[in-house]
């Protein structure tokens, strides 16, 4: 196996071969996910980082990393003794990858991008800070190709059809929405490329992506035909049979041909250029005229319908039973657990769940100092025994038949000190205050997230991560294209939107304190002002009793957090066991000052 060295010389002997500057690598797939399938993990292959963000920009003489802060400290322990550099985006005097190669433009004239994962809206933002600087950017094929010589091939695993009674529409009402969709902005055919999306409007799932159940495809929908890319030997003869007619299957490999043969020149395409990638841009701007948004189904999947709400409901009370049962049993074993094994048996207790599936991510539990890396993911030979006084930042999540689940909690081990304590309360104010906000119709998220930061900024704290992400239903655990945080990203919530609500504080070298449950956006009532929605907390587990701090509680905090306890106590306790009752109902007793 070559080293990492050995890999960065191998790209820039490529470089030098094909006079280029720089290469630029994104470590997407050519579906721009956020997670890939081992073929696509070129940002690891390149640097040995092993995060799901960040850029990689290789000069003939240097490599450079760019990640941001959740993932610095992760990146900064992966690379030692490498000849990558790290960047920390947001960093002061760090600039970001298209700013560092303009003020690099003397010596950079020719920028190589692999035009299979790089989207339009990357390319357009290239484009543009480079105009002036006289630099040349090619478009290329894939040249991992030539160079990762094991490299994984495509995983195909086999489809699977969710029924209505999961989804709550057909497939078919998908497509149809699509196509009213696009008479109104005067398209006759659109390009579907990203994973959840297709998945979504077919309502078909699979296994190609860990934890996330998508599978390799293109979708291209006309008014007319919808004409799935994808391998037909991974579907059941039923399921072909089944979805035949709505639906058209032919090769992953002929989505370009299929492009060619079922939309007419001088068509109107409808395509997303933040989820197109430049491959797919090419094939489609011969056919016609192309009119840009966001992809139809990425609005639509994001507020979910009623069944979905149910069937998010049913996950998060299935998730809710093995979280109390893992509690449960944590405080009254001498087991010495580590940051891996606590997470495993987090996960036999979901796998005790007839419908429980697969994690919806891979877990991230850091006890102590480990905690305060925001991403932090433990390996056999560098993670902690959770032994001594300190707190772990238990993260994961579970895919079940109905839906997909995300929380965090912060667990005390020994004796917990005052600061921890205080800590612990500001974060918790924080996540109560936006559980509870009271918003009018047309609010965004950018405009809720500070509800969360409050506290900690009265205190002088600070985290600096986003508040919350959109989850998608029995799909990807990252979901747009709404979020919580304080870039002002302009997509108002509405009712049937689900999101995290995660603030968190990081004492870098200490620990970490994250506290996450998921909310679905719901219509209050009505007043002479409007529509008003608020949320509705889905995630049962209870908080840590020993770390709050009930005299810098306001009395209103105090009643929610009782609610909340006695909500998680009602749904619960019928599926427990008498032991697992009995602590249930103490860690969920009123708390009073």
């Amino acid at each position: 196996m070559r080293t990492i060295t050995q890999r960065i010389q191998s790209l820039q002997s490529y470089m030098v071969a094909n006079n280029l500057d720089v290469l630029y690598i994104s470590g997407t797939d050519v579906h721009l996910s956020e997670y890939v399938a081992p073929r696509y993990r070129t940002r690891e292959w390149v640097t040995g980082f092993t995060g799901s963000a960040g850029t990689v920009i290789l000069t003939r003489e240097e490599t450079h990393l760019w990640v941001d802060s959740r993932y610095y400290l992760q990146a900064a322990i992966q690379i030692e003794n490498t000849p990558v550099i790290l960047e920390k985006l947001g960093s002061e005097g760090v600039l970001d990858p298209f700013m560092w190669i303009a003020k690099h433009s003397d010596t950079i004239k020719r920028i190589g991008f692999d035009k299979n994962s790089m989207s339009v809206a990357l390319y357009r933002n290239m484009v543009s800070a480079s105009e002036n600087a006289e630099i040349t950017i090619l478009l290329l094929d894939d040249f991992f190709d030539q160079l990762w010589g094991d490299r994984p091939s495509i995983p195909y695993s086999t489809i699977l059809a969710l029924p209505e009674s999961i989804t709550g529409l057909s497939r078919a009402d998908k497509i149809n929405s699509i196509r009213a969709s696009l008479m109104e902005r005067g398209a006759t055919s659109t390009i579907v490329t990203t994973l959840d999306d297709i998945a979504w409007i077919t309502n078909l799932r699979a296994k190609d992506l860990p934890h996330t159940p998508v599978f390799f495809s293109y979708l291209i929908i006309t008014m007319n035909d919808a004409i799935l890319c994808t391998r037909k030997s991974r579907f059941r003869e039923e399921l072909l049979k089944e979805i035949a007619p709505v639906i058209k299957v032919v090769e992953y490999e002929d989505v370009l041909s299929s492009i060619d043969s079922s939309i007419p020149l001088h068509s109107s395409i409808y395509i997303s250029p933040e989820q197109t990638t430049m491959s797919i841009f090419q094939a489609v701007g011969k056919r016609g005229i192309i009119i840009e948004g966001e992809n139809f189904s990425t609005a639509l999947k994001a507020s979910k319908n009623e069944v979905e709400l149910e069937g998010m409901r049913r996950a998060h009370l299935l998730d809710g039973i093995a979280l109390v049962k893992l509690l449960s049993s944590l405080s009254k074993s001498n087991e010495t657990l580590t940051e891996i094994t606590i997470a495993q048996k987090l996960e036999r207790y979901r796998e005790e769940q007839e419908e429980y599936i697969s994690p919806s991510f891979s877990p991230i539990a850091g006890f102590g100092p480990h905690g305060a890396m925001e991403h932090y993911s433990a390996k056999v030979d560098s993670c902690s025994s959770l032994e001594g006084s300190s707190l772990l930042v238990l993260d994961t999540g579970g895919q079940y038949e109905s839906g997909t689940t995300d929380v965090t909690r912060t667990l005390c081990f020994g004796e917990p000190s005052d600061q921890m304590i205080k800590d612990y309360t500001l974060v918790l104010k924080g996540n109560l205050a936006l559980s509870s906000i009271r918003f009018p119709k047309g609010t965004c998220g950018y405009q809720l997230d500070v509800l969360a930061r409050q506290f900690l900024w009265q205190a002088g704290l600070l985290y600096a991560h986003g508040t919350g992400h959109g989850v998608g239903h029995r799909l990807n655990v990252h979901e747009g294209p709404h979020n919580i945080s304080p870039k002002p990203i302009k997509v108002p919530l509405v009712p049937g939107m689900i999101m995290s609500n995660e603030p968190g504080l990081y004492r870098k070298g200490e620990y970490g304190i994250r506290l996450e449950n998921l909310v679905a956006v719901f219509e209050e009532g009505v007043t002479l002002f409007g529509p008003f929605y608020t949320f509705e907390v889905l995630t049962l587990c209870p908080f840590e009793k020993r770390l709050i701090d009930v005299s810098i509680l306001s009395d209103q905090e105090i009643d929610m957090l009782n609610a909340y306890h006695g909500w998680v106590m009602s749904e619960l306790k019928d599926h427990l066991k008498d032991e697992e009752k009995v602590w249930l109902q103490e860690a969920t007793l009123p708390l009073e000052k």
